[in-house]
C-alpha cells in the first residue's frame, strides 16, 4: 500500500526530539521503494528538472525525471513540493576524522615522522565518532576526501561516507591517491643561515634538491613495480604501485606557476595521472593543464591571493576562469572544520562567473570524477548511488538553504548535531521562543 508523507519543516522541527549525538546511530541498509516528489531536481550535470521525481531502491536511483510513474503499493513517498533536490555535496582534500581539536595534540592523527611516507593510509586512523562530522552533513556534504599530511609523501587518501560506525563502514574508495607537499618555489633567504651564523641558504635551491629525491624515490618505485618477484618486500615502493597503472592518482599540493610547471612535469615523466591540489596560480597557466589533463582541487577559495600584484578577487574569479579554459576542476574547502562552508564557496564561485549549475557540479559531480567516483556519485542518475540532499532553498545560499532531508546510498541519515544541540539548550535555559 502507497504511503504518501507530506514534509513540512516548521512541524518536524517543533516536534524533533533532542537526542545527545552519542544516540544519534548510523542508519541501517535501506529497504523498500522509496520516491521524493514535486520538487526541483538539480542533477549535478547541469540540467534542472522542474516539478521532479526521484526514486530509489536498495541505495541505488532507479527512477529520475518529471513524468515518473510512481507504484500503487509497497512504496513510501514523500512529498516535498517547493523544495530543491541535489546530489550529496563531496569534500575533496580534507583532515575530517583526522583531528577534532586542533590545539589538543592527542586527538590530531593526521601526520607521521619522516618526508616519505606513502605506505601511511590515512583511513585506518578515520573516527567515524568526530563530532565535526555531522556539521558537514547539516549543510549537505555526504562524502568526503580523508587526507594525510606532512612531509613531502605524506600517504594515500580515501574516500568516506559521512555515517558510518567505523572506518570500515564508512570506505567509499580506499586509497585513491598518494600525497605529494611540494615544497615552496619561492626565494626566501634566511637571514641566520643553515647554522644560524653563515650565509643564507638558497630556499629555491634547498626546494627542489627535496623534489628531486621525490623523483627519485618514484623512479625506484617504478623499477621495483615493473619486476615480477622480489627477494623482499618493500611497503614504501608497494604503496604507489597503483601510481603506474593509474589506479591511483598522484595529488600534488602546490600553488604558484613554477610549483605547477613541475607537477606536469611529474604527469610527463612518470606517465601518471596527476591532479593539483590548492592551484592558486591554475589560472595562468590553463594552457600546460589542458595538455596535459591535469585537474585541479581549489583549495579555500575565501582568502587573500598569493601574489601583491594579484587582483584582490583573483581566488573569487579563478573557478569561472578554470571553466571557460576548460579544465576539470573542484572547490576545497581547507581544513576539517571548515568543510562545512564548502557549498558558500561554491556560491561565491556562482558571484563571479559562473553559473549556478556549473558551481554546484564542482562541488558535486566534478569532485567525484577527480577523486575517482565519478562512475558511482556525484549526480542524480539512474544507477548510481542514492547520495541525495533536498534543501528548502537554494544549496549554494548560505541564507536559503535548510537541509530537511539527506540520504547516503538510500539511508536517511540523522541530521542532528553538537550546533543545533546546544542552540536548544541555551534556548531552554533563557526560555526563548
Amino acid at each position: 500500500m502507497k504511503k504518501t508523507f507530506i514534509y513540512i519543516l516548521g512541524l518536524s522541527l517543533s516536534c524533533t526530539v533532542l537526542r545527545a549525538q552519542e544516540t544519534v546511530y548510523p542508519a541501517k541498509p535501506q529497504q523498500g521503494l522509496v520516491f521524493l516528489k514535486n520538487a526541483t531536481i538539480h542533477v549535478g550535470n547541469g540540467q534542472v528538472i522542474q516539478n521532479g521525481t526521484i526514486g530509489f531502491n536498495n541505495g541505488k536511483i532507479t527512477a529520475v525525471g518529471a513524468n515518473v510513474a510512481i507504484p500503487a503499493d509497497d512504496v513510501k513517498v514523500f512529498d516535498v513540493n517547493g523544495q530543491h533536490i541535489y546530489p550529496g555535496l563531496i569534500a575533496p582534500e580534507s583532515n575530517l576524522g583526522l583531528t577534532e581539536v586542533e590545539a589538543v595534540r592527542a586527538t590530531n592523527d593526521y601526520e607521521e615522522v619522516g618526508e616519505i611516507n606513502p605506505s601511511v593510509r590515512s583511513i585506518v586512523s578515520y573516527n567515524t565518532d568526530s563530532k565535526v562530522i555531522a556539521t558537514l552533513r547539516t549543510n549537505g556534504i555526504l562524502l568526503a576526501q580523508v587526507t594525510p599530511q606532512g612531509g613531502l609523501l605524506s600517504g594515500s587518501s580515501s574516500v568516506v561516507q559521512l555515517d558510518a560506525w567505523n572506518w570500515e563502514d564508512a570506505a567509499y574508495k580506499t586509497d585513491n591517491g598518494i600525497h605529494f607537499f611540494m615544497p615552496r618555489l619561492m626565494p626566501r633567504a634566511n637571514p641566520f643561515g643553515s647554522s644560524g651564523t653563515g650565509p643564507a641558504t638558497d630556499a629555491v635551491k634547498a626546494a627542489m634538491e627535496k623534489v628531486a629525491s621525490v623523483k627519485s624515490f618514484l623512479r625506484e618505485a617504478q623499477a621495483y613495480n615493473a619486476g615480477e618477484k622480489h627477494d623482499e618486500t618493500n611497503l614504501k615502493y608497494e604503496a604507489v604501485k597503483g601510481l603506474f597503472n593509474r589506479s591511483q592518482k598522484l595529488y600534488i599540493h602546490a600553488n604558484l606557476v613554477k610549483e605547477l610547471i613541475v607537477a606536469a612535469d611529474f604527469a610527463k615523466e612518470f606517465d601518471i595521472d596527476v591532479v593539483i591540489v590548492g592551484g592558486t596560480d591554475a589560472w595562468m597557466i590553463t594552457d600546460v593543464l589542458k595538455q596535459y589533463g591535469i585537474p585541479v582541487i581549489l583549495e579555500q577559495p575565501h582568502n587573500l591571493p598569493v601574489m601583491q600584484d594579484d587582483d584582490v578577487d583573483q581566488p573569487y574569479k579563478t573557478p569561472a576562469q578554470l571553466q571557460k579554459a576548460g579544465i576539470l576542476f573542484c572547490i576545497s574547502n581547507e581544513g576539517f572544520w571548515q568543510q562545512r562552508n564548502l557549498p558558500f564557496n561554491a556560491g561565491t564561485a556562482a558571484a563571479y562567473g559562473m553559473t549556478k549549475e556549473e558551481a554546484l557540479s564542482a562541488v558535486t559531480l566534478n569532485a567525484a570524477k577527480i577523486l575517482g567516483i565519478g562512475d558511482k556519485t556525484g549526480s542524480l542518475e539512474v544507477g548510481k548511488d542514492a547520495n541525495i540532499v533536498v534543501s528548502t532553498g537554494d544549496i549554494l545560499d548560505m541564507k536559503s538553504s535548510v537541509i530537511t532531508r539527506a540520504y547516503i546510498q538510500g539511508r536517511e541519515i540523522s541530521l542532528e548535531d553538537k550546533h543545533k544541540q546546544l542552540y536548544e539548550r541555551y534556548k531552554y535555559k533563557y526560555d526563548l521562543k
